[in-house]
């Protein structure tokens, strides 16, 4: 081989070129980690129309300095998403760069329907997430896992109870997964594990034909009866 003129001149070349592409790319990289081209400019914006109404300017401010090194080229967009996920009211963060030297963040709040139990909320697509809130919210109690269907329960009996004007204050599902509602005039409605919608209709058929007319504030109402309830 090392006879071979034309091995040793393609094998130099060959040698040549690696280490030319190994420059390149250290000179690169330690050029995009200059702040020559520094982030002048973050526009934050809400996913829906308005404005964010729970994530703070301190709080993106600090979401930015934690992960932001280099200059706007070396941005590594997915660890700044990320970043922005962490907050406690973000639901989905999205941010691309726009040319020449600003970043574009756009997030998507939650927006809270009820309490998980005392430590957490449940947003409107049934997910539970851990953030602070002073609104007055029903309260879902349940078996891990099951807020997605306590979600969409509590829609269907809402609307159910809508003419009466009762609002639901809390809501709990048992492990054998039964149904119990608190409303907000004091009355707990059992509903069992079958046909809680069917019951909940005949609470609110009834209501004005014979509970309304006892004129007594009922603090229990079992409607597990195939035919009828009981009341206490």
């Amino acid at each position: 081989m090392w006879d071979n003129h034309q091995a040793l001149d393609l094998l130099a070349n060959t040698l040549f070129v690696l280490v030319a592409l190994m420059v390149a790319y250290t000179a690169s990289q330690w050029a995009l980690s200059l702040p020559v081209l520094p982030v002048k400019a973050l526009n934050v914006s809400a996913s829906s129309s308005g404005k964010l109404k729970h994530v703070t300017r301190e709080q993106i401010e600090s979401a930015v300095h934690s992960e932001y090194i280099g200059s706007f080229l070396a941005l590594d967009l997915n660890t700044m998403r990320q970043a922005f996920g962490k907050l406690p009211w973000v639901r989905v963060a999205s941010v691309r760069r726009h040319w020449p030297q600003s970043l574009e963040v756009t997030l998507e709040e939650h927006v809270a329907l009820a309490r998980w139990g005392s430590d957490a909320l449940v947003n409107t697509h049934g997910e539970t997430f851990n953030a602070a809130s002073d609104e007055v919210l029903p309260v879902f109690d349940g078996p891990a896992g099951s807020s997605h269907d306590m979600v969409r329960q509590y829609a269907v009996f809402t609307e159910l109870l809508r003419p009466l004007q009762q609002r639901i204050e809390q809501m709990n599902l048992s492990p054998r997964r039964a149904w119990r509602v608190h409303l907000d005039n004091g009355t707990v409605l059992e509903l069992g594990r079958e046909q809680m919608e069917s019951r909940m209709a005949r609470y609110v058929l009834a209501h004005d034909h014979s509970i309304a007319r006892l004129n007594r504030q009922l603090s229990y109402v079992d409607l597990r009866y195939p035919n009828g309830f009981a009341v206490r």
